[in-house]
């Protein structure tokens, strides 16, 4: 009987057995993150950005000439003669520029390339239409592997060469840009 048991045992650890070459990719000991060509990672967005500009310029020049003539010649008054000349010029001129940005998301990419150093360049896309509106996110950049968090994840801001591109076409983008008349307008003048 334990025979008979054994031999069972060895019999069906053949038939279910698991292949050891699909497993290999894989460590019981490390975290699951992309390494290859072709792997997925997903890339959390988290660009905040933030200017402000301010200038002021204030000149000013006020320049004068005068003259004065007069004088008498063998008791006889000279007529007199005044002259004056005088300019005022004045600027003064300020400006301001303030921009804000907060973009939030997250979007799949695959690993396109393999530098010989271990860093690897990702592209991603991810369209979404909603009502006939449609929008287009695009991701590019270098991600070193010691960036990469354990839940294969990355920051934005972690990422080198980093390309960003929101895109948006529909009814509200048509409503937003002038018509043809108006830009023919601002074409001629």
């Amino acid at each position: 009987m334990k025979n008979l048991t054994l031999f069972l045992l060895i019999m069906t650890a053949g038939v279910f057995g698991q292949n050891m070459r699909q497993n290999s990719l894989y460590s019981l000991f490390a975290d699951n993150k992309a390494v290859a060509i072709g792997d997925a990672i997903t890339i959390i967005v988290m660009e905040s950005s933030q200017a402000s500009n301010n200038a002021e310029t204030t000149t000013g020049r006020t320049s004068s000439i005068g003259g004065n003539f007069s004088g008498n010649m063998d008791s006889a008054p000279l007529p007199k003669a005044d002259g004056s000349l005088g300019t005022t010029n004045s600027f003064e001129g300020a400006g301001s520029t303030k921009t804000t940005g907060l973009v939030r998301t997250k979007i799949s990419a695959l690993v396109d390339t393999v530098y010989a150093n271990g860093n690897m360049l990702i592209t991603g896309s991810r369209k979404i239409v909603i009502n006939g509106e449609e929008q287009i996110i695009k991701i590019k950049g270098i991600v070193r592997p010691s960036d990469i968090l354990p839940d294969n994840s990355v920051y934005s801001y972690n990422i080198s060469e980093a390309e960003i591109t929101f895109e948006g076409s529909g009814m509200i983008d048509r409503s937003q840009s002038p018509g043809w008349l108006t830009k023919l307008f601002h074409w001629l003048f």
